[in-house]
């Protein structure tokens, strides 16, 4: 398996995990039970789920007035994005 494969496979997987967080967030928060760290969130959007984490703002409503979420979360996919396109330009992905 090539390292392409390899990465968009972890993007896919870490995506899927991070949006399931936001909505079992969102759950707990309307249900008043304990709640997912905000430092946790963000660190799965830094740890390469932060297109997971923009669909999960969006598509549950959650945290999408708070500025550490609406700046911090598109802010870090274009990081990513960058990043991604950086080392494909480089021919190392």
């Amino acid at each position: 398996m090539s390292i392409a494969t390899c990465m968009k496979l972890y993007i896919l997987i870490i995506s899927i995990i991070t949006l399931t967080c936001f909505g079992v967030d969102k759950y707990k928060a309307r249900n008043h039970k304990w709640r997912i760290k905000e430092a946790t969130l963000i660190g799965m959007c830094v740890l390469g789920g932060s297109l997971g984490g923009l669909a999960g703002m969006y598509f549950f409503h959650h945290k999408t007035k708070k500025p550490l979420f609406y700046i911090s979360v598109p802010l870090i996919l274009i990081i990513q994005i960058a990043a991604v396109l950086f080392f494909v330009s480089k021919g190392q992905l």
